[in-house]
């Protein structure tokens, strides 16, 4: 998750949550294991964080060009990928060895 600066200087910063379940979980139901879940928590010039947090935000549209490279990146990786698998002879063996 990235610190996103928003048009008004407003920055949304992450903020992980995570709440037990079962006893004094959270919910009407107590249920097992963990909930975790990522929020954002929106501050202002006037935090202490703040310019500290301001130097490594982004805005949304930076945001999505990042994110939009990424998926042309990974497409690009996963075809090189495939390409590379269909022109192996074969499986190797777990050792590394070739039998002989």
């Amino acid at each position: 998750m990235y610190v996103i600066r928003l048009p008004d200087g407003t920055l949304r910063v992450p903020h992980s949550v995570l709440a037990d379940g079962g006893e004094g979980g959270s919910g009407p139901e107590p249920r097992e294991g963990r909930i975790i879940a990522d929020a954002y928590v929106e501050i202002g010039p006037g935090d202490p964080d703040y310019d500290r947090l301001l130097r490594e935000s982004l805005t949304e549209d930076e945001l999505e060009e990042k994110r939009r490279r990424w998926r042309d990146e990974d497409a690009d990786l996963l075809r090189r990928f495939e390409e590379w698998k269909s022109d192996a002879p074969g499986e190797p063996d777990a050792a590394g060895e070739n039998g002989d």
